[in-house]
């Protein structure tokens, strides 16, 4: 029996596409949290010989919050909408590099949200090496082709 699998794949949520695209599949969503799964390969856009540095590892977990915003529009019947990361607080990491090979769970939850699009959300990333920890703010506008054409709001 071939089973379909409960989510999407993450490109159905995501504005991202390759070689940007990092996700490799979406494990779980709910109304205040995600969580995706991301293999470290050569192929990755940030790889060097060494593998990937820590530091990616908040692209990991800005583009889970997208998975997450994306399948929250697609609940609500509407087309997935570009966001912007706008900071990083209280980043933490066990470890300096992803090598290749690792698996790695990002976990975001939704901390605090605004009704002008900012919010705030608690991330995890594990791995076989540890963890890492941050902080998030993000901002996704209604329409955000203003802010792209340098106009202000």
């Amino acid at each position: 029996m071939n089973e379909q699998p409960l989510f999407k794949a993450p490109s159905h949520y995501l504005a991202h596409r390759a070689p940007m695209l990092l996700i490799d599949e979406v494990l779980d969503v709910g109304h205040d949290f995600a969580r995706c799964r991301v293999g470290i390969s050569p192929d990755c856009l940030f790889a060097d010989a060494q593998g990937v540095g820590s530091w990616v590892g908040i692209e990991f977990m800005a583009q889970t919050i997208a998975v997450y915003a994306g399948w929250l529009a697609e609940q609500a019947s509407e087309p997935v909408k570009m966001g912007f990361l706008l900071g990083t607080r209280r980043f933490e990491s066990d470890f300096p590099r992803f090598a290749f090979g690792e698996v790695l769970e990002v976990s975001v939850s939704k901390s605090f949200a605004q009704e002008n699009g900012l919010s705030v959300f608690s991330c995890t990333l594990s791995g076989p090496r540890g963890e890492q920890r941050a902080q998030l703010t993000v901002y996704q506008p209604e329409d955000a082709s203003h802010l792209l054409a340098g106009e202000q709001p």
